[in-house]
């Protein structure tokens, strides 16, 4: 979907061509406003790269030895998934700067305007996209709700109980994405916030957890 979508965004552009008043200075007029939007465009690019959570569950559940770390064939595959979102995001970045200048809309879409058709069939794609890649990015958030319903708060497990939480997570944030129509600029402060190293040594559970049952036990005691 990634390589869709994106192939769409910078082909199209390529197709409209460069706008006549195309403009490529700094959009911010200050020169403290331009030091913040060079650092809002690193957290921007930091959030293109994310998903250390999800590597941290994968690098979990592969075998490991002394012998054979797996924090080898682990690098290798990081490496791999690197260079496809280079591959899908950089095209987009260059192609679209260069049409639009800095005139060019957080959703490039937007900038496209048309075929009207081609940009429906993109949008399409980023909807399977999200819905897909969603139920993985957010298997530690449901495995850390499963842990305070059934450890701490003692509930039984059923799947009743999984249903209904993980469905008022899910309505919790598309709630919050509806009400932030300016979330797109907070993808800076997401990508940089959520920027970490991709392996940890832990001995038995990470600081992570720690801290989160003391916060929870404190509330709840």
């Amino acid at each position: 979907m990634s390589l869709s979508y994106s192939t769409i965004a910078w082909g199209a552009s390529l197709n409209r061509g460069v706008k006549p008043d195309v403009q490529y200075g700094y959009k911010s007029k200050t020169t403290a406003g331009t030091v913040f939007n060079f650092f809002d465009s690193l957290g921007s690019i930091a959030f293109a790269y994310a998903g250390h959570n999800v590597v941290l569950e994968i690098q979990a559940t592969m075998p490991s030895t002394p012998e054979k770390p797996s924090k080898g064939p682990m690098w290798k595959g990081v490496i791999a998934a690197y260079v496809a979102v280079a591959i899908c995001y950089f095209p987009v970045a260059l192609i679209g700067y260069w049409i639009f200048g800095n005139k060019v809309d957080e959703n490039i879409f937007k900038s496209l305007e048309k075929p009207w058709w081609l940009i429906a069939m993109a949008n399409l794609f980023v909807v399977v996209h999200l819905i897909g890649s969603y139920q993985i990015y957010t298997m530690p958030v449901f495995d850390m709700i499963e842990y305070l319903l059934i450890k701490i708060l003692k509930f039984k497990p059923s799947w009743m109980l999984r249903s209904v939480s993980r469905n008022i997570y899910v309505a919790f944030t598309m709630f919050i994405g509806i009400t932030l129509p300016f979330f797109g600029g907070l993808l800076g402060f997401f990508g940089g916030f959520a920027f970490a190293s991709t392996t940890y040594f832990v001995s038995k559970y990470t600081l992570w957890n720690k801290i989160t049952n003391k916060i929870l036990r404190s509330f709840i005691l």
